[in-house]
Formats: C-alpha cells, sequence, structure tokens
C-alpha cells in the first residue's frame, strides 16, 4: 500500500495520476469516459504522457480517457476543476511537481492538494534539460555562463509557468552561478518553445519530453542536465 508520506516522495520526482478522494470504484469501472485533466497546453511533457498513457489505458479498460487542457496559474487552474468534480474516479488529474510547489508558493488556494487529491499511480520520471536557442554561441555550461555575465539584462529565461520545475531549475541554476536572467513564464512547455526557437528567449531548463525532438533536429541545443549522467 502506498502510504500518503510515500506518495509525497513520488509527486516530488515525477508525474502521477490523481483523482479526488471518493468512495471505493464499482468492480466495472470504468463504465464510462474517463476525463484527463491537463494543467498545460497541448504539446508539452505533462500533455505528451498524458496522451501517451491515456491512449494505453483506453485500449487496456475499453473506455476512453479523454485528455481536457486546462492551462494556467501552475496548474492551479486544472487542480481546482479536479477538486470540484464528483468524486467518482471520472475525473483525474496528470499531476507534476508544480503541484507541490504551489502549496508553499500560493497563500490563497481555494483547495488543499494534499487533503483534497488521493494518489493512483506513479509511471514516469523525467530530468529538465537546459536548452538554448541556436543563435547563443555557448556550446557548454560554463561557456552560457560566460556569455550571460557577458551580457548582463540580454538573456531571456524561458518556463512552462510561475512555480513549475522548469522555472525553479532555473532558478536555481541563477542562484549557484551567479547569473542574472529575465525569467519570461509561459502557460505551458509549447509556447515557450516557439519562443525559444524564434530567438525571443534563449535558454528553458525544460521536461524532456516536450524538448527532446528540438534537439534532435538541431533546432535548439542540450547543455546539460539535471541527472547526475
Amino acid at each position: 500500500m502506498i502510504t500518503r508520506r510515500t506518495a509525497l516522495g513520488l509527486l516530488a520526482a515525477s508525474p502521477l495520476a490523481a483523482t479526488p478522494l471518493s468512495k471505493a470504484l464499482a468492480a466495472d469501472y470504468p463504465a464510462r469516459p474517463v476525463k484527463w485533466v491537463v494543467g498545460y497546453p497541448p504539446g508539452g511533457a505533462t500533455d505528451i504522457l498524458a496522451r501517451l498513457i491515456g491512449q494505453r489505458l483506453s485500449e487496456k479498460l475499453g473506455q476512453q480517457f479523454v485528455v481536457e487542457n486546462k492551462p494556467g496559474a501552475g496548474n492551479n487552474i486544472a487542480t481546482e476543476s479536479v477538486v470540484n468534480a464528483e468524486p467518482d474516479g471520472y475525473t483525474v488529474q496528470l499531476v507534476n511537481p508544480a503541484n507541490y510547489i504551489n502549496a508553499s508558493l500560493y497563500k490563497n488556494l481555494k483547495f488543499n492538494f494534499v487533503r483534497d487529491i488521493a494518489p493512483v499511480a506513479s509511471f514516469q520520471r523525467v530530468p529538465n534539460v537546459m536548452t538554448v536557442n541556436k543563435d547563443v554561441p555557448a556550446k557548454n555550461v560554463a561557456e552560457f555562463i560566460e556569455y550571460v555575465k557577458a551580457n548582463p539584462g540580454k538573456v531571456n529565461m524561458a518556463s512552462s509557468g510561475n512555480g513549475t520545475s522548469v522555472h525553479l531549475s532555473g532558478e536555481m541554476f541563477m542562484a549557484m552561478t551567479g547569473c542574472k536572467m529575465q525569467h519570461v513564464p509561459y502557460r505551458g512547455a509549447a509556447p515557450a518553445i516557439t519562443d525559444m526557437l524564434g530567438g525571443q528567449v534563449q535558454v528553458i531548463f525544460d521536461n524532456m519530453p516536450s524538448i527532446i525532438q528540438h534537439i534532435r533536429s538541431g533546432s535548439l541545443r542540450a547543455i546539460g542536465v539535471t541527472t547526475t549522467e
């Protein structure tokens, strides 16, 4: 059995499917389509994972898991909609570290995430990748630090929203290196990457699934990861 304390550890490290606290589910669950709420726009890591896992669940369980994107406020809009949904197991949420980060960032949330959301299963851990626009001359982290310090106020750091792991990875990087960058929060990874490709922002510490195709194609350059290897 996964205890609440164990679930907290899993949530801090990986996206997690979750559903409101509810009565015991019927043996024939699911008897109708399940709404899977994602707190970001289509195209980001969380959305990609939801669609991949949702497709598999649909195949295995015989009912559609329909992704519904509710971006904004660092997942809080999506979470509030799930908390207020009928607690029957037919509205679930793909949770990521931002959901727990928000508990310390926002003073007046209309829900208590730990109390109001029940964990179901942990299924994915992904690293964040420090990625730069191809016009940035730096080929590694050391060169990037030199570039930022030589160009004060000229480097914009994108994120998928305030309080996300993408945002806090960048803030930690600035704190550790003394670099000063302008944080530009977006409503999700997809619009942030669009501006990365266009050169409006120069660096992002994005989740691997949403950025990897652009790294492989050469349109963006990866110079570091948040894992030990």
